[in-house]
């Protein structure tokens, strides 16, 4: 991962690209239940950031933990899905929901019992990205970093979480 500076650490990783052909059948065993009314990419980059958190030991997010997820095309698949809906004519679609980049901020306080800040970004350079977040998060007092980057376009998926702690 270019462009990580002191004074954080990468203490884990997890990087599928392209996921394991079950892996919402893994994720559903990671936390015990399969998370409901997640689009795919809300549900890849939660299954991203808990293969991530296992790889570090961890089953939750720590207390003031900060997140960071970027993306080049953002929840696609949903928000394409949406517009053909509101062109039929329906009302307001419950993919619209699926379409907002932010449902995967709330999937991760739910499942990762996570409170604190965090954001999306849609960036065409991650390193870029990760320099903003991490100095968002030294200022921020962050007791550590989880670094996400989740791709849906199409049936290509991609997910790559770090996992950065404090020397």
């Amino acid at each position: 991962m270019d462009g990580l500076e002191s004074p954080w650490r990468v203490a884990a990783c997890s990087v599928a690209d392209p996921p394991p052909l079950h892996w919402r059948e893994e994720l559903a065993g990671l936390l015990g239940a399969r998370p409901r009314r997640l689009g795919t990419w809300a549900e890849l980059g939660l299954y991203g950031a808990r293969t991530c958190l296992e790889a570090a030991g961890l089953a939750v997010l720590p207390p003031q933990a900060m997140v960071c997820v970027a993306s080049l095309s953002g929840s696609e698949s949903a928000t394409h899905a949406t517009a053909a809906q509101c062109r039929d004519g329906l009302p307001l679609p419950f993919g619209f929901l699926q379409s907002q980049s932010s449902q995967l901020l709330a999937a991760l306080g739910q499942w990762l019992q996570w409170e604190g800040q965090g954001g999306c970004l849609a960036h065409r350079d991650p390193a870029q990205a990760w320099r903003l977040a991490q100095r968002e998060a030294l200022q921020a007092q962050a007791s550590g970093l989880l670094l996400g980057q989740v791709e849906e376009s199409g049936m290509q998926l991609a997910t790559r979480w770090w996992w950065l702690v404090r020397d």
